[in-house]
């Protein structure tokens, strides 16, 4: 099977099993979405959604979460990774909202991208779920599965990024990226998938063994 075919194989498939996929991080806005999706860095998204209804609570809004500070917010946001690297980033985050960008999230990688704590994943994901602009938002499991499946040989995720743009269409990307997340959580784990079990796996490379290893008795 050629990349292209693997490719097309695995957009129909993602299509047909999650068809409408969800936002896994819980917000209400471009702005709790960017403070989720910030938080979520080293964390899973289930951890995330336990933390951010209290700091929600009390500072939903860029003026809120500056006037809650540093200190306040990491004791929030604490059981998180990186939480006090994460606070600091969050308070500077709201300052610059407030006084370079009239207290709203900004609608551009650029500007994205130049806030506290935002890397182009990051951005990637507000750009594709806040506002709707075509993005592929690559991290590491992405970038595992598709090694995997064959679509890509980046050595890091901004050419893993680059390789699946050009072998998607760019109107599947903002649902693509979200598909393959879940389908790698529930069916292509590191440790639950080789290569070998999952459906996708299986018929993507029919022949591929198992790795073995063996024992010294």
């Amino acid at each position: 099977m050629r990349k292209t075919e693997r490719a097309e194989h695995v957009r129909r498939r993602l299509g047909e099993l999650y068809p409408d996929p969800p936002i896994p991080l819980d917000h209400r806005d471009p702005f709790t979405l960017l403070v989720a999706v910030l938080l979520s860095a080293q964390c899973t998204d289930k951890m995330v959604n336990r933390i951010t209804p209290e700091l929600f609570r009390l500072a939903d809004t860029p003026q809120k979460m500056r006037a809650l500070g540093a200190e306040k917010i990491l004791e929030i946001i604490r059981p998180l990774g990186l939480a006090p690297r994460k606070a600091v980033a969050l308070e500077g985050l709201a300052g610059r909202l407030i006084d370079e960008f009239g207290g709203r999230v900004p609608e551009n990688f650029e500007d994205l991208e130049s806030l506290p704590g935002v890397g182009h994943k990051t951005a990637s994901v507000v750009m594709a779920q806040a506002f709707g602009h075509p993005a592929f938002p690559v991290d590491t499991h992405i970038h595992r599965l598709a090694q995997r499946w064959g679509l890509s040989s980046g050595k890091n995720v901004a050419e893993t990024e680059r390789d699946l743009k050009r072998l998607f269409p760019v109107e599947s990307w903002n649902d693509l990226h979200l598909q393959i997340i879940y389908y790698g959580r529930e069916h292509c784990t590191a440790r639950g998938c080789d290569g070998t079990v999952c459906e996708l796996c299986r018929t993507l490379y029919p022949n591929r063994r198992r790795a073995v290893q063996h024992k010294k008795a």
